[in-house]
C-alpha cells in the first residue's frame, strides 16, 4: 500500500476542485508534504483554496515540472487527463501515479489494518444513471440500518467524506462506502476493489477525451479488475457493451467475481421485469431457481424506463450487500429521485416542463425521450463531447414535435436532426424556453435534455438546470 509510510513524503495533487481539495486535505492530515497544482490561477480557484489545510502548498496558474518529477507520489483529480506531458514524464522517472478514488480506497484499507474495522466499497459505474442508482443504493442501505458514506462522482469527494468520517468521536465506523465512479476515476486505480460493483450501461460518451470507444469501454471495465470470487458484479443484460465482459473474462483468464444481471426484457439470474412486476432470482437468495416477486413497476416512485433499470441495478447491489428485502421495496416506493435527472418543474397551460440537465450525452437523451408518450419539445445543445447526434434521429422523428437548439453544438445537432423534426435555433436558454413555450400545445412536454456538456454557457450541469428551473418558474 502506498500510504503505509506516507508521513513526510512529497505528494503532488494535480487539479484543484472538489476532488483535489479532498485529496490534499486527507494527505496533509496523514502527514504528507502536499503541493497542489492547477492550470487555473488562484483567483479562479478561490472557493477551493479556502477549503485547503494551511500546510498545503500551492502551485497554481501552471504545472511546474519540478513538482512532478520531484514528487514521491502524484494524485490526479478526475478532470485531469492522465496522459498530459508532466504526468507522463513523472511516470518515466518512476513516480507512482494514482487518482483520488484509489487514494480514498487506500486510506480506508490502511485504517482497516490499524483498527480492525471493516468498511467495504459498493461501486457504481456506467454512462447514464450512475447518480440515481448510487443515491438509491445508499438510501436502501441506510434504511436497512447500515452506516454508509456516500461520495465520488455524485458530487462529494470521497477523500473529504472519508476524512470527516475518520475524525475522533464521529460515530461508528462505516459499514459501506457507496461510490459513484466515473471512467476518469477508474483510469488511475491500482488496488481499488469493490465488494459489489455495477456497470449499468455503456454508450458513447467523453469521446473528446478518449481516442476511441474501445478506450472508454476499457476504462469502465476496470471497476472489476481487482474483484475476487467472493465479490460480485451487477450487469445490465439488455446492454450489449456490458455483456462483452464475458469475453473480457475469458481473454484475461483470471479470477472473476460472481455475476448478477438485471433486465427489462428477459428472465435472468438476478432481477428482471415480468408482466409489470420486478422479480428477484438472485442465486444466493434463491438456490432452487424460484423467482420472488418484489414490487410492481408502477409502485416505484421514480418514473421512466431508465429509472426502472436504475432501480433494478440498485436493488440487486443492495441485496448482494446484505440489505433486507423490506428495506429495498420500501425504498423503491419512497425514493423521489435526484435534481436535474428528469425532474418535473411545473405545469403551465397544460404543458409540463422537465429538467434533465444531467442528460449530457446522446444515450441519456434517448432514455429520457423513451419516458414520454406525449409529444416533446426538446431543448438541446451545449458543448459537444464528440457525440453522434444522428443516433437520436429515429426517436426524435417519433416523439419530438420541435427541437430548440442552443450553444456551440447547435449547428451540428441541426445537421443531424433537420430531416426528422422542426428545428428552431435559440440565442440562449431563456430564449429557448420562450420559443419552446410558443411551439408547445396543451398536453405537450417541454424537456431540457441537452446531449452536451454545459461549459460553453454555464458553470456545470447543475448551474444549467437551476437556471432552466428559474426561467420556467418565472413564466406567467
Amino acid at each position: 500500500m502506498l500510504l503505509g509510510k506516507i508521513k513526510g513524503k512529497r505528494v503532488t495533487v494535480v487539479g484543484l476542485a472538489r476532488s483535489g481539495a479532498g485529496a490534499a486535505n486527507l494527505l496533509s492530515g496523514l502527514g504528507a508534504d502536499v503541493t497542489v497544482t492547477d492550470m487555473k490561477k488562484e483567483e479562479e480557484l478561490k472557493e477551493y483554496v479556502q477549503q485547503l489545510d494551511p500546510a498545503v502548498k500551492l502551485a497554481l496558474g501552471g504545472h511546474p515540472e519540478e513538482i512532478f518529477t520531484g514528487a514521491e507520489m502524484l494524485v490526479i483529480s478526475p478532470g485531469v487527463a492522465s496522459d498530459i506531458r508532466p504526468v507522463i514524464h513523472a511516470k518515466s522517472k518512476g513516480v507512482p501515479v494514482i487518482g483520488e478514488l484509489e487514494l480514498a480506497y487506500q486510506a480506508v484499507a490502511s485504517r482497516e489494518s490499524e483498527s480492525g474495522c471493516r468498511t467495504r466499497f459498493l461501486g457504481v459505474t456506467g454512462t447514464n444513471g450512475k447518480s440515481t442508482t448510487t443515491a438509491l443504493l445508499d438510501f436502501m442501505m441506510k434504511k436497512s440500518g447500515m452506516h454508509t458514506i456516500l461520495g465520488g462522482n455524485i458530487g462529494n469527494a470521497l477523500t473529504g467524506e472519508i476524512q470527516n468520517a475518520f475524525k475522533p468521536n464521529n460515530g461508528a465506523a462505516a459499514d459501506f462506502i457507496v461510490a459513484e465512479i466515473s471512467s476518469f476515476q477508474l483510469e488511475t486505480i491500482m488496488d481499488f476493489r469493490p465488494y459489489v460493483s455495477a456497470i449499468i450501461n455503456i454508450t458513447p460518451d467523453h469521446l473528446d477525451r478518449y481516442h476511441s470507444m474501445e478506450d472508454y469501454r476499457s476504462a469502465k471495465y476496470r471497476i472489476y479488475e481487482n474483484q475476487r470470487e467472493e465479490d460480485a458484479i451487477v450487469l445490465n443484460f439488455d446492454d450489449p457493451e456490458t455483456m462483452r465482459i464475458g469475453a473480457e473474462k475469458i481473454k484475461m483468464k483470471r479470477v472473476f467475481p460472481r455475476v448478477c444481471y438485471f433486465s427489462r426484457k428477459q428472465e435472468v439470474r438476478g432481477l428482471y421485469l415480468k408482466d409489470g412486476v420486478v422479480c428477484c432470482n438472485i442465486p444466493e437468495m434463491h438456490p432452487e431457481n424460484t423467482a420472488l416477486p418484489l414490487i410492481g413497476a408502477g409502485e416505484i416512485k421514480i418514473k421512466g424506463v431508465h429509472n426502472l433499470e436504475n432501480a433494478m441495478a440498485a436493488s440487486a447491489m443492495a441485496l448482494l450487500a446484505g440489505c433486507t428485502l423490506t428495506a429495498v421495496t420500501d425504498s423503491l416506493k419512497e425514493f423521489s429521485g435526484l435534481e436535474h435527472r428528469l425532474e418535473f418543474v411545473r405545469e403551465i397551460d397544460g404543458i409540463r416542463y422537465y429538467n434533465d440537465s444531467k442528460g449530457t450525452n446522446v444515450g441519456a437523451v434517448i432514455k429520457s425521450l423513451e419516458s414520454f408518450p406525449e409529444p416533446v419539445i426538446l431543448i438541446a445543445g451545449g458543448r459537444d463531447k464528440a457525440g453522434d447526434f444522428s443516433l437520436l434521429g429515429p426517436l426524435v422523428k417519433e416523439r419530438v414535435r420541435t427541437a430548440v437548439l442552443i450553444g456551440e453544438a447547435a449547428g451540428k445537432i441541426r445537421a443531424a436532426l433537420k430531416d426528422h423534426t422542426l428545428i428552431i435555433m435559440a440565442e440562449d436558454l431563456s430564449d429557448a424556453v420562450e420559443k419552446s413555450r410558443s411551439a408547445a400545445v396543451k398536453g405537450d412536454v417541454v424537456l431540457l435534455s441537452p446531449a452536451c456538456a454545459s461549459f460553453d454557457m454555464f458553470l456545470n450541469f447543475e448551474d444549467r438546470g437551476k437556471q432552466f428551473k428559474k426561467i420556467v418558474m418565472g413564466l406567467t
